[in-house]
């Protein structure tokens, strides 16, 4: 997630929205843009939504970048989003990239064009470059929304990056 969060940065997840959305049997359908820690299903497709217990890591933190029934596409270094209001495409990250530093960087590596499935959501890092960020465009395909703890709320660690999202 860098240029955001860095490798030994800490976060407090807001677990509040998801509970109240499932305590009111929905979905927790998080914001776009939004950085959110989910349990890793690793690059396997899953019955349920437990995550297995054999993965490297157990929890992961992305960016949100689109929706079910939304097109992602990344071609010459460019990640667009397409959907019905937008059936030219936009960049999903104009709105969350704060500087050259905060938020996802230009260039993305890679070559996608994926339809997010339902109940699905697509997520990437903010490094992009190279093969550094494990997320949707790279090996880890789309994420269930059943698998979201919850957004991202404050950075904590280190004292000096204290922050909130």
């Amino acid at each position: 997630m860098e240029n955001t969060l860095h490798s030994g940065d800490r976060i407090i997840v807001n677990r509040v929205p998801p509970s109240l959305a499932h305590l009111a049997s929905k979905e927790y359908i998080p914001q776009r843009g939004q950085i959110i820690v989910f349990a890793n299903g690793g690059n396997t497709t899953m019955t349920n939504c437990e995550a297995p217990s054999d993965t490297q890591e157990q929890y992961l933190v992305k960016r949100v970048i689109a929706f079910p029934g939304e097109r992602v596409k990344v071609k010459d270094g460019k990640l667009t989003v397409y959907n019905t209001e937008h059936p030219e495409g936009f960049s999903p990250d104009d709105e969350t990239r704060k500087s050259a530093q905060d938020g996802p960087k230009e260039n993305v590596s890679g070559s996608i064009n994926i339809v997010v499935p339902d109940g699905e959501i697509f997520v990437s890092g903010d490094n992009r470059e190279g093969s550094h960020s494990y997320d949707s465009r790279n090996g880890l395909g789309t994420v269930p929304f059943c698998r979201i703890i919850g957004p991202a709320a404050v950075r904590i660690w280190p004292f000096s990056g204290i922050r909130i999202f």
